[in-house]
């Protein structure tokens, strides 16, 4: 009989779901979480399975996820915080390599305090924290054939400890992880599937072209690959690659940047697919940066109401921001992003050897999302960019893989619980709601990531204003992106314009503002109708 060769057992937050993958790829086998099963199964996450149906409904999809997998899983396996509670389960990882990983109450508030998608710490996270562990430790460790903890330690760390505690084969140190990510195999983030969509695979490494097919399927005759006029070689070597391979595969060639954002240009992809005979079964493949991404998606939201679609992003800022979550769309004279549609792709290849050629600019641009990410849920990044500012700015940089795999971990995270917006999505939105106003004020000249530096000091000062934000962290936004060479300031003349600008953006209702603030490091919430002339004196800070 099959059974996995490591279980991972342990609460939320932990990162069993990183560890889990990291192992898989360097013992070179496969990864499963029980968790995704359990989404995939019932068509929403898990949040809404727990409010919907309620925590026996939930336990029981568990129970069954967690024999199916075990029955069935020779490679890395997951459980759920709380599958350990059902006495079948424990009976049934008895005589496997279980693993618990363990944290302690404070790293713990600090990863999932914040996260509405854990309904079990809704209301106290460090109370109810406390009290699940108090119910649950004495479990884990019964199934358990090791114990690790995960309390300061780098999830290459992590797993590093979980092969030496059941004496597996000898793996690379962490110190190797960028230099062996061929060898090892990509890395593979699942995207969870909500009511109405598909889970997908964001997959991040380097020579990711075969993995194309994969994403396509046989249902598909025809390809459309839309790349910007920057990348008329790279879009048609893909072309030409799907074509030898059996597909009716085009190229549609765009304009760069954001003037591809026009339904002007939608129309003409339209025109284009309708001439080729584009079905339902048919595929569009996004090749190039965020706007490329966008348009991709939005054209496949709307031909024929909905085609599948895969990105390949070619740009950090597309790598962690664009090509994941589903949100497409495209731009009017009346703001960026006003007209658009939730419409997640069928997969992302992340392929960073098209980074290398990238100029510095527009990657140092990208970093303004994966700084975003650190500020709002991940703070390693923070110290990884601290660690070594320069490297942060080159792709040659010694934690570029682990960067960007980071804060595509955080969008997943957020977008595999709330595909629209209705809650916690918004917290992708740090930085934005000025950044969009800058954006539009500079008839969209200014790179995004750029914009989103401004914006994020903004929303620093202002959470510093309201009280929200200690000085240390509004000040370690300033000193980050500056390490970088990312911009802090804008135009302080602008300000009557920016602020009609904001009123008519995608995050405010009715006339109320709402802009995403920080508590503290790692910890966004929603500051709604702030005074204006707190309004006033945030801009003031970021004036030049």
């Amino acid at each position: 009989m099959s059974a996995p060769l490591i279980v991972l057992v342990g609460p939320m937050g932990v990162g069993k779901s990183t560890v889990g993958e990291l192992l898989a790829g360097r013992l070179g086998t496969t990864y499963r979480d029980t968790d995704a099963d359990v989404v995939a199964t019932a068509g929403k996450p898990i949040a809404e399975i727990f409010y919907d149906e309620g925590e026996e409904r939930f336990r029981e999809l568990e129970r069954r996820a967690v024999h199916d997998a075990v029955a069935e899983h020779t490679g890395v396996l997951s459980l759920g915080g709380g599958a350990v509670l059902d006495e079948a389960t424990r009976a049934l990882l008895a005589g496997h390599a279980v693993v618990y990983l363990s944290m302690d109450v404070d790293e713990a508030v600090k990863r999932v305090g914040l996260n509405t998608a854990r309904p079990l710490l809704a209301v106290n996270p460090r109370r109810q924290w406390r009290e699940l562990m108090e119910a649950r430790r004495h479990l884990y460790t019964e199934v358990a054939r090791a114990v690790v903890a995960t309390d300061e330690r780098t999830p290459q760390e992590v797993a590093q400890a979980v092969l030496e505690a059941l004496e597996l084969p000898d793996a690379p140190s962490s110190g190797q992880e960028n230099a062996t990510m061929t060898e090892q195999g990509p890395t593979r983030i699942q995207i969870a599937g909500s009511a109405g969509t598909d889970p997908y695979e964001v997959v991040i490494g380097r020579q990711l072209l075969g993995e194309l097919p994969t994403f396509i399927g046989g249902r598909a005759k025809r390809v459309a690959v839309l790349h910007p006029e920057a990348l008329a070689e790279t879009g048609e070597a893909v072309r030409q690659d799907l074509a030898d391979q059996g597909y009716e595969a085009i190229a549609i060639q765009l304009p760069n940047a954001e003037e591809a954002k026009t339904v002007e240009v939608a129309a003409y992809c339209w025109k284009a697919l309708g001439q080729t005979g584009f079905t339902r079964t048919d595929v569009i493949v996004g090749v190039g940066g965020g706007a490329t991404t966008d348009v991709a998606g939005f054209v496949a939201a709307t031909w024929l109401r909905g085609v599948r679609w895969i990105a390949v992003p070619t740009t950090v800022l597309a790598m962690v921001d664009a090509a994941v979550g589903g949100k497409t769309g495209i731009n009017t004279a009346e703001g960026k992003n006003l007209v658009g549609a939730f419409h997640p792709p069928a997969g992302v290849l992340c392929d960073l050897a098209a980074l290398d050629s990238l100029p510095v600019n527009d990657y140092v641009s990208g970093m303004a999302e994966i700084i975003k990410a650190g500020f709002i849920a991940d703070p390693a990044i923070l110290d990884l960019v601290e660690a070594d500012p320069q490297g942060a700015r080159t792709p040659a940089g010694p934690h570029t893989s682990e960067l960007i795999e980071r804060a595509i971990r955080v969008k997943a995270e957020v977008v595999s619980s709330d595909l629209k917006e209705s809650g916690l999505r918004e917290i992708l939105n740090y930085g934005h709601t000025l950044a969009h106003a800058i954006e539009k004020n500079e008839r969209y000249k200014w790179r995004h990531g750029a914009a989103v530096s401004v914006g994020m000091v903004f929303a620093a000062e202002l959470g510093r204003l309201a009280g929200r934000l200690d000085d240390a962290t509004a000040d370690r936004h300033r000193a980050v992106l500056e390490s970088v060479g990312l911009p802090l300031t804008y135009r302080g003349d602008q300000w009557p314009k920016l602020l009609e600008n904001m009123k008519v953006d995608k995050k405010s209702r009715g006339d109320l503002l709402r802009f995403i603030v920080l508590d503290g490091l790692g910890k966004p919430t929603v500051l709604e109708g702030p005074d204006p002339a707190v309004l006033l004196a945030a801009y003031g800070e970021v004036s030049a």
